[in-house]
């Protein structure tokens, strides 16, 4: 049983993807990584991922053979999947950032640089957070620690150009969605705390950040045993154009089309013959229907103090409904 009060790693793994954009142009930072650990008094191993969706089967493994710490170094995708392996377990779970928006890891402001992460390693407190749980039709629940969209941004994701991508990380997401500006736009029935909305775009969200440079779902916690839904209405692309002022602005909850809503479980069901995409923290999952529920006190993750006190103090002021 790991102390949480008290924790010191002694024995960690470093589970990476090596086909992460960030990682295959800088492997060289992985080995500095378990350098800086050592001086710390931490035996850290490199584990490879073999395939998409092991990483959670070698994260189990790791802690069975006694690591007392698990580093995901990665995307979103790869954090998510070695999260899957780590649900209710006591073993803490570290970031190092090697994928290509790091929403994780920019919402708790930690340094983009894996390196600088270990350094400061000493520095980070474990600390048990709420998942979220997403089931789609026909496939296995999954867990995800930032968010679920439904709708035009999971659209985007299905037409992303995955060589573009390798290429120039984020601005083949933004290429995506302005190829989407002239097409129409399904709505489809959205479902929080017995009240039934529509909606173009669905956000299921933990955490405030978008993609590494935007905030939507402004009064999100990872603290809050709670989601954040903020519901886009539109059939046409161009309602987004104020939508996206609005979210740049931090003024989205006073425009019309827009409802912000704070609930445990949100279900999405599919308009008669459309397939409406969903996406996982940037990673197309699948269409709608679609459900997700908070699973409480599922995680240990690896926290900064300043970050904990900041979402501490938010906590403390009342949410936008």
């Amino acid at each position: 049983m790991v102390n949480l009060e008290s924790f010191h790693a002694k024995r960690a793994a470093i589970i990476f993807n090596p086909v992460a954009r960030r990682l295959s142009r800088s492997r060289h930072l992985l080995q500095r990584t378990t350098e800086i650990l050592a001086k710390q008094g931490v035996e850290a191993t490199l584990v490879s991922t073999t395939a998409p969706g092991s990483a959670g089967f070698q994260a189990r493994q790791q802690i069975e053979a006694g690591c007392d710490l698990i580093i995901a170094a990665g995307g979103d995708g790869t954090i998510n999947e070695i999260a899957s392996g780590m649900l209710h377990s006591n073993v803490p779970l570290a970031i190092f950032p090697g994928g290509t928006a790091n929403v994780l890891a920019k919402e708790m402001r930690l340094p983009m640089r894996m390196d600088s992460v270990a350094a400061a390693l000493p520095k980070l407190r474990p600390r048990r957070i709420a998942v979220g749980r997403l089931r789609l039709k026909n496939s296995a629940p999954r867990p995800f620690l930032c968010m679920a969209g439904a709708g035009l941004d999971a659209s985007i994701v299905y037409h992303l150009n995955m060589e573009l991508k390798a290429l120039a990380g984020k601005l083949a997401y933004y290429a995506a969605g302005f190829a989407h500006v002239f097409r129409p736009l399904a709505e489809f029935e959205v479902i929080v705390n017995e009240q039934r909305y529509e909606a173009s775009f669905a956000l299921v969200s933990r955490v405030r950040n978008y993609g590494g440079d935007l905030e939507i779902a402004r009064g999100a916690s990872l603290l809050r045993d709670e989601f954040e839904i903020v519901l886009f209405r539109g059939r046409q692309s161009y309602r987004y154009l104020p939508y996206l002022v609005g979210v740049a602005t931090g003024q989205i909850q006073h425009l019309s089309g827009v409802t912000i809503l704070h609930g445990r479980s949100v279900v999405c069901r599919e308009p008669a013959g459309r397939d409406i995409y969903v996406q996982v923290d940037g990673e197309l999952a699948g269409t709608l229907g679609m459900s997700a529920e908070i699973v409480p006190d599922a995680l240990t993750l690896m926290l900064p103090p300043r970050f904990v006190a900041r979402e501490q103090s938010l906590l403390a002021e009342p949410v936008c409904a």
